[in-house]
């Protein structure tokens, strides 16, 4: 599924459902367990740990119970996309810690486990880029209970300044602006691409640094074919 086309989607949707962007608290508390957007580590299997999960590890289950709702599940189906299933839900408005978000949780799921799922669909319709968006049938849903975390994305709802984020995330190794003026700053090492827009609004994506060529390739596609774009 094409990543940037459904990022752009997701800005869309989240400031039109808020109406509004919300400010940062000033005193967020870093201690304890917190569940917070910045607070990543690596486990001893080198994968991710953030908002209290572990890409690859934790289940969609947990998730929902974290976040106190089942969130809406979707199958897409992307005809020049690799992979071409993909499975994700969506979590409108989430309280983590005082910091008010939305999530995308993409599931770790094999292609040959989503084909039938894809063909049980309840209901399919296009998006405008040709990605089919399918409606799982009531089984399948239950089923992807179980199906482990293997992308994150995390649309805060808060305008966010450069400084701001360079003080809770640190100076990046690599940055790179894409056609549409959304500046990436790019952790490899911590499998993390936070995206911030001219006015401040902040969309991050988090996979296991193993990963991370899942975030850069849709990046690296939109930079080729902009005038003067080059590769991060």
């Amino acid at each position: 599924m094409d990543r940037r086309i459904i990022l752009s989607v997701l800005f869309a949707a989240v400031i039109g459902g808020t109406g509004f962007w919300l400010i940062l608290p000033d005193e967020i508390d870093d201690s304890g367990d917190a569940r917070l957007p910045w607070s990543t580590q690596l486990d001893a299997e080198g994968r991710l740990q953030v908002f209290g999960f572990t890409i690859g590890v934790t289940p969609l289950a947990e998730v929902q119970a974290v976040f106190g709702e089942p969130g809406e599940l979707t199958l897409f189906a992307a005809e020049k996309a690799e992979p071409p299933l993909t499975v994700e839900g969506f979590f409108e408005q989430v309280n983590l810690d005082r910091l008010r978000a939305a999530f995308v949780i993409t599931l770790e799921v094999a292609q040959d486990e989503l084909a039938p799922m894809y063909e049980r669909g309840l209901r399919v319709s296009r998006l405008g880029n040709g990605t089919r968006k399918v409606t799982l049938a009531p089984a399948d849903e239950e089923a992807l209970r179980q199906a482990p975390i293997a992308h994150i994305t995390y649309l805060p709802m808060a305008q966010l300044s450069p400084a701001l984020l360079e003080a809770r995330f640190g100076v990046p190794p690599n940055w790179v602006t894409d056609s549409q003026d959304v500046t990436h700053w790019l952790y490899p090492d911590k499998g993390m691409d936070l995206g911030r827009d001219p006015r401040g609004n902040v969309v991050i994506q988090y996979v296991n640094p193993a990963d991370f060529e899942r975030v850069l390739a849709p990046l690296r596609a939109d930079l080729a074919k902009a005038a003067g774009g080059g590769a991060p």
